[in-house]
């Protein structure tokens, strides 16, 4: 989807869009109800559901990954002040309006299959978390028939610190700094703003 493809459907794009929705519909379910929510108990009964961009399949691509030759440690702090290593396992190549752009994809360790991909952009501390989103990408979930991964910021999340001091996440990159905006995913997130 992303930008239309030749031969993609409206049917397609208002299935790829309801099975979004349901996604968070269940998410939002889960941190409301859930005894392992991140949200504190205390705060779950004002817990009214996260907030969203609207649904925009311009900002989901089917990328290759280039895979580099030689997977570099990258040390990433926590927000708690502890340190992990991840391997810096390759680079997503896209476009954002003209503008050419990379993401750096890492993973724990080199058995496991799940790529992670946190990124900033210019939305950061504005309408988004400042410290940044996630994309978990799963080869079950997020591979295309043709060998590509499917790099949908639509599903882009907040880091679960965001809601709990009682979690530490890991802050993003340099090298995964984006200078455009990423209008799609998770918005900051504002039940704190209405405790006062």
């Amino acid at each position: 989807m992303g930008k239309k493809k030749r031969g993609e459907t409206v049917m397609e794009i208002s299935e790829w869009e309801a099975k979004l929705e349901r996604a968070r519909g269940s998410k939002d379910s889960f941190f409301a109800q859930h005894w392992q929510s991140p949200i504190p108990a205390q705060y779950r009964l004002q817990f009214k559901g996260l907030e969203y961009y609207p649904p925009d399949p311009s900002y989901r691509f089917e990328l290759e990954l280039y895979e580099h030759p030689e997977k570099q440690a990258v040390r990433m702090a926590y927000t708690k002040g502890n340190e992990q290593d991840f391997l810096c396992w390759g680079e997503f190549r896209f476009k954002i309006g003209e503008k050419e752009q990379a993401l750096q994809a890492y993973r724990s360790n080199p058995q496991e299959e799940m790529l992670f991909v946190p990124f900033r952009d210019a939305t950061s501390g504005k309408e988004t978390y400042g410290a940044g989103r996630y994309l978990d990408l799963e080869p079950e979930r997020n591979h295309t028939a043709e060998g590509k991964w499917i790099l949908d910021f639509n599903q882009a999340y907040n880091p679960w610190c965001v809601y709990s001091e009682a979690y530490t996440c890991p802050f993003v990159p340099t090298e995964n700094w984006l200078g455009v905006s990423i209008q799609a995913g998770e918005k900051n997130y504002s039940l704190k703003l209405d405790r006062a």
